[in-house]
């Protein structure tokens, strides 16, 4: 897939994964189903779903490591800050040819910019979570959030 296609497709992927609702036992099934399938995958990632004041689900899956709970915890908080998935932001990010890193702008210890992780919308209301995988490739990290946040959306 080309970068443009990769972009366009996050672009209308970003308007139209909002929830009717969202919970706590929605979070659980929301990670639960990211878990599951991970694990049935035998993927070694971390995965986070929490809102700005905690975390509502949490989950080490065999092989991952604290590195991925810490880029799980800093990919969301950029997901949070500009309220987009880190795929998008990242794709239009290659996409102008900026540094998001440059001095005065974001701090690494704080926030990533890699894909994994996205807005849990509500529509009428906003962002209202956010729901993060961290341990495959920022595609495969991504693609494992949006699988299950179209899944809860059908529900």
């Amino acid at each position: 897939m080309t970068e443009d296609t990769w972009l366009a497709r996050l672009e209308t992927e970003h308007s139209a994964l909002d929830l009717a609702r969202f919970d706590r036992a929605d979070a659980w099934r929301l990670g639960s189903s990211i878990a599951e399938r991970a694990l049935a995958e035998g993927h070694p990632v971390a995965i986070d779903v929490r809102t700005a004041s905690g975390i509502l689900f949490h989950a080490s899956l065999p092989g991952a490591t604290a590195d991925n709970d810490d880029w799980a915890r800093r990919k969301a908080a950029t997901a949070f800050r500009f309220e987009t998935s880190t795929a998008l932001l990242e794709a239009r990010i290659a996409a102008g040819g900026r540094d998001m890193f440059e001095p005065g702008w974001l701090d690494p210890a704080e926030y990533a910019v890699a894909g994994g992780a996205v807005p849990v919308r509500v529509t009428g209301v906003g962002v209202v979570a956010v729901a993060t995988v961290s341990g495959l490739p920022s595609d495969d990290d991504h693609e494992l959030v949006t699988q299950a946040l179209r899944e809860l959306q059908r529900r």
